[in-house]
């Protein structure tokens, strides 16, 4: 069996048609109604819902919530920001944020 592992409206589903997935995606921040443009705007608003910077990796860009044992972890250049990393944040931010199709 292969395809891609899709999640959509809390739902994840496996396609079997790879090509259905490859619609171009973008993080939207509901509240606001923003655009996720750049890792500046991704920031700014996960500071605000008590997201803490970590430094250990110079690879990567990630956050943790100290009440939970979630931790963000983000390509450091923002052209290499995928869909993956969007949902990840979508999970972790459930009323927050959601992935929507360009």
């Amino acid at each position: 069996m292969s395809g891609v592992w899709v999640f959509k409206n809390g739902v994840v589903r496996l396609v079997e048609n790879a090509g259905e997935c490859h619609s171009k995606k973008m993080l939207v921040h509901v509240p606001s109604n923003e655009v996720i443009a750049s890792y500046a705007i991704l920031e700014r608003k996960l500071l605000q819902l008590g997201w803490e910077r970590y430094y250990d990796d110079p690879d990567l860009l990630q956050f943790h919530k100290r009440s939970t044992v979630h931790l963000i972890s983000l390509p450091k250049d923002f052209n290499r920001f995928k869909s993956m990393h969007m949902y990840d944040i979508v999970v972790k931010n459930r009323t927050e944020f959601e992935v929507r199709d360009v």
